[in-house]
């Protein structure tokens, strides 16, 4: 595959979004936050590799915390710096150079960002939702995703909040009205990556 390829990305059906993993946890009740951010990490990261080895695109959505002239490397340092909250979820879950990364301003990964062109330049129709918070930024993107009528998957063992409490009452709201798919990491199933079919040779001469 040529550079110019490459940088326009594979098309696939599907594709993970990440959300506000990138984080410093610098708000109130981060600190209960990071105890399951932690655990949500054992998790998705071996997620997100095999997702990598699939075929399947990885797009990271983050806050841009206000930062208005901010770029990943800068949000970036700023979550992974010494004595920060959430700088080892940050680290664990870096993303890799194939990876997309946009940044949002609110909650949802939909709103005043480029996340459709993206997911229309890739023709992706199915969506797996992972990271934080579940009753925050999984939720409003996943509502804003049922409109855009997006095939929606969330991952229970992948996502992260303040308590059981909060987790479990978002995802009973998002499987009761939207009728969103909610599994575990291990639930989820892709087809083996394709594989180029081998040129056919010609007869031998006779």
């Amino acid at each position: 595959m040529t550079k110019q390829a490459k940088a326009r990305g594979k098309r696939s059906d599907t594709a993970l979004l990440i959300i506000d993993v990138i984080n410093d946890l610098d708000f109130p009740g981060g600190e209960n936050v990071l105890p399951w951010a932690l655990r949500m990490v054992e998790r998705l990261g071996p997620f997100a590799a095999r997702m990598r080895r699939s075929g399947v695109p990885v797009i990271y959505v983050n806050d841009n915390f206000g930062y208005w002239r901010s770029n990943f490397s800068d949000i970036y340092k700023h979550c992974t710096r010494p004595g920060i909250r959430g700088r080892d979820v940050a680290r664990a879950l870096k993303p890799v150079a194939d990876d997309y990364f946009i940044l949002k301003p609110k909650h949802s990964a939909f709103f005043a960002t480029s996340l459709v062109p993206l997911l229309e330049h890739l023709g992706t129709k199915k969506l797996i939702l992972a990271g934080m918070a579940t009753n925050l930024c999984i939720f409003f993107t996943a509502h804003d995703a049922h409109m855009h009528e997006y095939k929606l998957t969330v991952l229970s063992d992948c996502c992260a909040a303040e308590s059981d409490h909060d987790h479990d009452e978002a995802l009973s709201q998002l499987q009761r009205f939207l009728r969103v798919r909610v599994c575990r990491s291990d639930e989820v199933k892709l087809p083996p990556k394709r594989r180029r079919a081998a040129a056919k040779r010609p007869p031998p001469a006779k």
